[in-house]
């Protein structure tokens, strides 16, 4: 990689700033290269868990995210959508200024970290208690889906893992509503061309009713996990501080002394010279 590629690829691109073609191009094959890398590799699972405590103080110890759509479920989704995201990530060919502190080498690891956190999520059990839409234009939300949709996410929302298309099925309404106006604006910029196409042909109706279908799509009974399940790989030594307990109540602070708190009075205006009188 030459010093100019370097350099560029560690200048931040904040808030969807738009990228000169070189510089797109760039990231993009460092992305890629990435990819390769980490696909090439044999998973360890066990190296996985341990890089993956990272990961769960946001997306949380099961891999579920959150309902409100602030994190996306992640348990369960295809090795190589995880590895692409994480390598645009972290190459800036996907702009996620939230997101990219985690991925840096430094933090997450070389490809094989990448390769094994992948693996480790992927192997994960997913909720069906995910975030959804009000459920009042299902019957729109099917057609639409069916008709734009099924043909890349699946008829079931399984994704493509040959392709990297993810898999939408158990993924959490308010996260996809989000992707969706991303990608539409151009601050998604590893969307794939016929994504970025398809956000253009719906009005704000059909957007709604075809990711609250999305939302419903049952998971996979091979994919889901029991009820009431709870990772054992994160015991509750090691959740405690992931569920930021309340803080406890501040000290009294001691009274100031009298006059301390008193604002001076303002200082006096200067006296402008009156207008002269009209002729």
């Amino acid at each position: 990689m030459s010093l100019s590629s370097v350099a560029r690829f560690a200048v931040p691109v904040l808030f969807g700033a738009l990228l000169s073609p070189a510089v797109a191009d760039d990231t993009f094959s460092i992305a890629q290269a990435e990819y390769d890398q980490a696909l090439a590799l044999s998973p360890d699972l066990e190296n996985g868990r341990r890089t993956y405590l990272t990961c769960a103080v946001c997306h949380r110890p099961e891999g579920w995210g959150t309902v409100d759509g602030a994190y996306p479920q992640i348990a369960g989704q295809s090795r190589t959508v995880i590895v692409k995201q994480l390598a645009d990530i972290r190459a800036r060919n996907r702009d996620n200024p939230l997101m990219y502190p985690f991925s840096l080498p430094r933090i997450l690891g070389g490809p094989q970290q990448i390769a094994d956190v992948a693996a480790y999520v992927a192997q994960l059990p997913m909720t069906a208690h995910n975030g959804q839409g009000p459920g009042v234009d299902l019957e729109l939300g099917g057609q639409l889906y069916v008709e734009h949709c099924a043909s890349c996410h699946g008829a079931r929302g399984e994704g493509n893992a040959a392709e990297r298309i993810p898999a939408v099925a158990g993924q959490h309404y308010p996260y996809t509503m989000r992707q969706f106006d991303a990608i539409r604006e151009g601050r998604r910029n590893n969307a794939d061309p016929q994504m970025l196409k398809q956000t253009h042909g719906f009005i704000a109706r059909e957007q709604a009713a075809i990711l609250d279908y999305a939302s419903r799509l049952p998971v996979p009974p091979e994919k889901l996990a029991a009820e009431g399940w709870m990772n054992p790989d994160f015991p509750a030594d090691l959740r405690g501080p992931m569920d930021f307990p309340p803080l406890p109540p501040m000290p009294r602070m001691p009274l100031a002394p009298p006059g301390m708190l008193e604002m001076p009075p303002p200082p006096a205006l200067p006296a402008y010279p009156a207008s002269p009188p009209e002729p």
